[in-house]
């Protein structure tokens, strides 16, 4: 977000991010299943909203958290 405002991309909390699921999961290269859950885990935890090719991102600290939990499990399967 910080890169998206520097470059007068993001206003406030929110950014376009003119991309589908079926796009973001190529990007990633993940399955498309895996980015819908991932994102209704997101919506669930209020951290982010992703509707309409826009993003919010509602509850940094909330996404910063989750981030530093998924990283942490990845870290351990390794």
């Amino acid at each position: 977000m910080q890169r998206a405002k520097a470059a007068g991309l993001a206003h406030d909390t929110s950014y376009d991010l003119p991309v589908t699921q079926e796009d973001l999961a190529d990007a990633i290269r993940m399955s498309m299943v895996h980015v819908n859950r991932t994102l209704m885990v997101l919506r669930a935890a209020g951290a982010v909203e992703f509707q309409s090719g826009k993003l919010t991102v509602s509850d940094r600290d909330e996404l910063v958290e989750i981030a530093e939990l998924d990283a942490g499990c990845s870290h351990h399967h390794q």
